[in-house]
């Protein structure tokens, strides 16, 4: 048997002003790194050990998964950053406040850009694409894959990849695994793992910096507690 430790990274700066982030790589808030001390502690107390550890490329998932992994014992993994894991790309939206968004185009519209599992959100502009193509952050992803926009369907296909090619070949060799990334990745993440339909993936709700622990044996996943 081996575990499955999925944690949406702590309250970001842009969370508390209540921005579309997606790509846009923002620091962890004071609170945010307090729910990552929590994740720690409730690892700890479930006396988990922790073998491998993967964070998406942005510092608000790679500080929770550096926290989680230094306050429960874990120092010596090492975490390893892969761009499949990162957040859901909300294209021309990113930096906007949500509230004042909804305002502007209808909350059922903005509500649709969020969750809806097919609907893509407005595209970057040709300005923002360059920038975005010439980022450093992104050097080691291919041009190609860098997009203008995704929908949560796209932001699956690509967390396939990874689960495909590195997460259950992992779990096979009973290793416990901790992810930290994104709202839109873990469920994808779940997506996957669960077998749930689109409309029950547009549902889910993730909670920042609360692990959500799986048990893997013989290819299915199960509840921790």
């Amino acid at each position: 048997m081996s575990l499955l430790i999925l944690v949406r990274h702590g309250k970001s700066l842009w969370n508390v002003e209540n921005r579309f982030t997606g790509w846009t790589d923002i620091s962890l808030s004071n609170d945010g790194i307090k729910e990552a001390e929590i994740a720690a502690l409730e690892i700890l107390d479930n006396k988990i050990n922790i073998d491998n550890a993967y964070s998406s490329i942005f510092n608000r998932a790679i500080k929770t998964g550096e926290i989680i992994l230094n306050k429960s014992n874990h120092e010596f993994v090492k975490l390893e950053k892969d761009w499949r894991l990162n957040e859901r790309h909300y294209g021309d939206l990113q930096g906007l406040n949500k509230d004042e968004t909804a305002a502007k185009f209808g909350k059922e519209k903005v509500f649709q850009w969020r969750r809806s599992f097919k609907t893509k959100p407005p595209l970057l502009e040709k300005k923002d694409q360059q920038k975005q193509l010439e980022n450093p952050l992104f050097k080691n992803i291919p041009k190609s894959r860098i997009p203008l926009g995704e929908s949560l369907e796209e932001t699956v296909n690509r967390v396939k990849e990874f689960c495909n090619e590195i997460l259950f070949n992992k779990l096979e060799e009973e290793k416990n695994i901790l992810i930290a990334a994104h709202g839109n990745s873990i469920r994808a993440l779940i997506k996957i793992i669960k077998n749930k339909s689109e409309k029950e993936t547009e549902k889910l709700e993730i909670q920042t910096g609360k692990p959500i622990i799986f048990k893997y044996k013989n290819k299915v996943f199960t509840k921790f507690k």
